[in-house]
This record gives structure tokens, sequence and C-alpha cells, in this order.
């Protein structure tokens, strides 16, 4: 008898037992399939009547009021989407209700969307994300602009061709009121040769889009020199502005195309002085304490006929009470009179120390073998140690904080 009970309660305890499992996984299996569904919502369309309709077509008449007076744009579900069944939301977006895909959807007629009659805004967009960088070349000229030239080049390695395209030049300043315009396009040091753009008639703005092959072998020591004339009726030619362009820091090939714009510069015409002339610009940062030089170019340097190959650079030495600072050199550049450098070299120099630094910028032709050649010298600082331009380029140096000032200087063989 002891052993029927024992066996009864076995069972019943293994029945309960097994239940109580089947309650859980059960319990289980519908949370988890909660967790994973997605709730039906009702659809207000279908069930609104007219009024809510005209009501809702204001309130997104509303809302493109107000969007439009910021700097969004409203994202629109048309007209003809209706069959969709778009629902309004509590934060005013929108939700496309579960519908079988193979449904065909209601036709109706086709609306504008400038009639939004019944089209719900889902939210806007921003088109400053989307907006493209403003090409500001083509509108901010600086005061006392002559024009400016855009150009872009090119290098094929294998066959050794430099590719220039002339693009197109804008602002020109001509001396009378029409304009002809043409450009001629040297590849320094070689001043014997060049080729000619064609002549655009009665315009300031001309388009080019002109391509222009140079044979050249080592690109290093060459520059693209730009000059832009005028043509008058009596055929004469008349320059409104050059761009020189140095090859030496571009890395340039096959797959490295360059669109460069530059400003015209103005030719020169004060006579060349006895030993040649030196252009540079002058910045000072009173914020940060750093003096800034530009070493932009030289012109009619005598160099030393023995060694006409020998490379000529510029030293730049700060000074203080006639003591040296600190010194730095451009590159050199071999085989011309006129070398381009535009090199741009920084002083750490305090507002208090203006007063007696000054600063000495030397043109040297460096010889193998043998010693340096000094081509000619310039000094500029205050009033302690200068006068004349040089004296002039330092004080409005001083006067426009931050401003590259720039001016042609002329070399003397005084140390």
């Amino acid at each position: 008898t002891e052993q029927a009970v024992a066996v009864a309660g076995g069972i019943i305890g293994g029945i309960l037992l097994f239940v109580l499992l089947g309650i859980t996984a059960y319990l289980l299996w519908k949370r988890f399939c909660h967790l994973f569904s997605y709730e039906k919502l009702i659809n207000p369309v279908k069930t609104a009547n007219t009024n809510a309709i005209i009501q809702d077509q204001a309130n997104s008449e509303i809302q493109l009021k107000s969007t439009s007076r910021s700097r969004s744009v409203p994202f629109i579900i048309p007209p003809t989407l209706h069959g969709r069944d778009w629902i309004h939301l509590t934060n005013e977006e929108q939700v496309q209700e579960d519908r079988d895909p193979y449904m065909t959807p209601q036709s109706g007629p086709r609306s504008s969307f400038h009639s939004l009659a019944g089209a719900y805004v889902v939210g806007t967009i921003n088109p400053d994300l989307y907006k493209l960088p403003e090409d500001k070349s083509e509108t901010e000229f600086p005061d006392g602009n002559i024009g400016r030239l855009w150009f872009s080049i090119e290098y094929e390695q294998e066959s050794e061709r430099l590719l220039v395209s002339l693009i197109k030049v804008r602002k020109l300043q001509p001396p009378a009121d029409s304009c002809s315009p043409f450009v001629k396009i040297y590849l320094l040091p070689d001043e014997r040769s060049y080729l000619q753009s064609k002549t655009k008639r009665k315009t300031l703005n001309p388009q080019f889009d002109e391509n222009f092959v140079f044979q050249v072998h080592f690109l290093f020591l060459r520059q693209i020199f730009f000059l832009v004339y005028h043509i008058d009726k009596q055929k004469k030619h008349h320059l409104l502005g050059q761009v020189i362009f140095p090859l030496k820091n571009e890395a340039l090939t096959e797959d490295n195309k360059l669109v460069i714009w530059r400003d015209l510069e103005k030719e020169n015409l004060e006579p060349l002085s006895e030993h040649g002339d030196i252009q540079f610009s002058l910045s000072y940062n009173d914020y940060l304490g750093r003096l800034t030089v530009v070493v932009l170019r030289a012109r009619g340097l005598k160099l030393q006929e023995e060694s006409p190959a020998a490379g000529v650079y510029v030293k730049v030495s700060l000074m203080n009470h006639n003591k040296f600072i600190k010194s730095k050199k451009t590159a050199a550049l071999l085989g011309t009179p006129n070398p381009v450098y535009n090199e741009t070299f920084s002083f750490k120099a305090d507002q208090t120390e203006l007063d007696t630094a000054s600063l000495s910028l030397s043109v040297l032709q460096s010889n193998k073998g043998e010693k340096t050649l000094l081509l000619g010298r310039v000094v500029v600082g205050p009033f302690m140690y200068t006068r004349g331009k040089e004296l002039e380029h330092w004080n409005e140096m001083i006067s426009k904080p931050k401003e590259l000032v720039k001016r042609w200087h002329a070399l003397c063989h005084s140390t």
C-alpha cells in the first residue's frame, strides 16, 4: 500500500512539474513574440471626415509657411501617394501602415505640388547641408585689382610634356572703353619663344579655354609667365598685367591636374638699379608676436659670368641692435637673373623690439668649391637703421597688422 501511494505521488508530482514547465515556456514564448512584433496602428485617414481633411490641409499650409520662414525645405508626401496610408504621430512625423505589398494603390487624379490639397509634410530638409563651398574667387576682388587669371597645368612624364590650359580672365582694366585681350605664355628661363592665345573682341571677361604644350625635361627651375595684352584699333599692344607661376613646389603628375588662379600684377616700369632689385612682402602679427617675410622675386641680377649655372638664393636675417638673431635661406635657383622664389619665413619678435629690430635680405650666388658671391643686399627697419622706401615699408607693415605689404627694393653692395 505504501509503495502504491509513493508511485501515485511521484506520477502526480511529475504531471504538475510538466504542466509548470509548459506554462513557463508559453509565457516566455509570448514575451519573445511581443518584443519582435509591431503594433498595428489605426489609420485615421480612412475614418476622417471632410472637415478633418480640410483642417489637416490648413495645418499643413501653416506648417509650410513656418518652415519657409526658416531656412529649411518641407519634405512632402504628394496626394498621389495617399493610397499608401500615411499616419500622423505625436511628433509630427509620418509612418507607413503595413499593407499587402501586392495590393494596387488607389487610383486618383494627380495633383500639382503647387496645390497642396491633401499633402502631408513629413519633415524638413536643411539646404545648407547640401550646398557646395562658395567659390569666392569669382566674387571677391581686392582693392586696386587689375584682373584675375585662371589656368591649369598637368605634366606627362613619359612624353615629357607640360600641358597648360588657359581658362579665363576676369575684371580687366583696359586703357580705353573697349578691350580686345590676348595672352602670351612663356616657360622661363627661356624668354625667346612663347605661345599665344586667340584675341577675344570687346570683352573685359574673356573666356579662352585653350590648351598649350611645352616640351620640357625638368620642371624644378621652370616658371610659367603669362602676359595679358590689349590690342587697340591701331594694332598696338598694351600690357594689362602679368602672372609668374614657379613650378618648383608643384608635384605634377598625369593624375594631378591643378586648376589655379592668380591676380594680375602691373609691370614694374621703374628702371633697374645697378645691382638689381628684389621684391618681398612684410607682415607683423601683434597678437602672436610674429614677423613674416615672403621673398617673392628678384630681377636684373648681375650674375658672375664665369659660373652662369651657379645657384642664386636669398638669405633673410633678423637683427636686433645690430646683433644677429636668426637667419633663413630660400632654395637656390640656377641660370636666370630674374628668379622667382615665393617662399615664406617667420621670426619671433616682440612688439617692444620693433623699434630696435631690422631685417637684412642678401642675394647670394654660390659656386662649387669657391667663396659665395654677394650680388646685392637691402635692409628694412625703423628710423635707427633706414631711410626712404625701406623705412616706409617697415612703418606701413606696423600700421597694417596682419596684412601683407609688398614692395620692390633696390639692391646695393654696402655691408
